[in-house]
């Protein structure tokens, strides 16, 4: 098991070039949003959601706003990772109602924990929230690009487009978002030619230190 992993994280790679004629099945898409749910996050909050862009109309618009990279109409879809615009006092208590529910917690038990997040993120400013909130989408990122390789699904991140211009377009700021990642999925195309290419990582005994 432990090489057929590594097999996979091998095949994968940042595809430069997708089949547009190809879409993933909505079982594997269904897999993905599983997984970003699974993610796991700092406290268990889970400051974030995930937009699943599959309209070819809007994803050939979505290209001016991401430096003009044609994955992006090319893929099966597009996943947006956002993050919430407001990290509150009520956002943390919508979180331990859900754990009361989920394992029948009583409240008393959990009210320590939730004094002590509310206080905590009261006393951040929002420069610092927003950038917490983002480690989480990475965090995200990272997840569904490993099940993405276990799952033969290609895929290619994006850091390099406009933010602004996405949450206008897609009318995120209007239900509270705002994006931080893009992450394009599909199938690779058979000419693209990074896909035979070596990895070129480092190696395991310059980034690994054994104490």
């Amino acid at each position: 098991m432990a090489s057929e992993i590594l097999q996979k994280l091998q095949w994968r790679y940042a595809t430069k070039k997708f089949d547009s004629s190809r879409k993933i099945s909505d079982e594997k898409l269904n897999i993905l949003k599983e997984a970003f749910n699974l993610t796991a996050t700092s406290y268990g909050l889970q400051p974030l959601k995930m937009v699943v862009v599959s309209d070819s109309e809007l994803k050939k618009n979505l290209v001016p706003l991401t430096m003009n990279q044609v994955q992006v109409e090319d893929c099966s879809h597009v996943l947006v990772l956002c993050t919430e615009t407001k990290m509150n006092s009520a956002f943390i208590k919508k979180y331990f109602d859900n754990v009361v529910k989920t394992r029948n917690t009583p409240r008393e038990i959990l009210q320590p924990f939730e004094t002590f997040l509310t206080t905590d993120f009261d006393s951040k400013d929002a420069l610092e929230i927003n950038t917490w909130m983002a480690k989480q989408a990475y965090l995200a990122l990272g997840n569904l690009l490993t099940v993405c390789a276990l799952e033969e699904i290609d895929a290619c991140p994006i850091e390099g487009f406009s933010p602004l211009e996405y949450d206008s377009f897609l009318g995120l700021s209007k239900i509270g978002l705002q994006s931080v990642l893009v992450l394009t999925v599909g199938h690779r195309a058979d000419d693209d030619m990074f896909a035979t290419m070596k990895k070129v990582r480092r190696g395991v005994e310059d980034v690994i230190i054994s104490m």
